[in-house]
């Protein structure tokens, strides 16, 4: 589960640096959109627990940008 955890948060934070922000920028574009709070504290916390809801995901993605797609697998699972 450790594993799993620090790749989503490495991804996670591989994305924010990919598009030029900062932590505290994106903190500030969750706040602003989305009523998060505005602690990187928290947001950190998150990622490093692996306690991120998949709204939270979505809402994150979208404050960078993205959107979050699910593809089928190509040879079953």
């Amino acid at each position: 589960m450790k594993n799993k955890t620090e790749n989503c948060r490495n991804e996670i934070k591989s994305y924010i640096t990919r598009e030029g922000l900062t932590m505290t920028e994106v903190v500030e574009k969750l706040a602003d959109e989305h009523g998060w709070s505005e602690s990187v504290p928290n947001l950190s916390g998150k990622l490093r627990r692996g306690s991120l809801r998949y709204t939270e995901a979505v809402e994150l993605a979208d404050v960078m940008g993205y959107d979050i797609v699910w593809q089928k697998r190509r040879g079953g699972r």
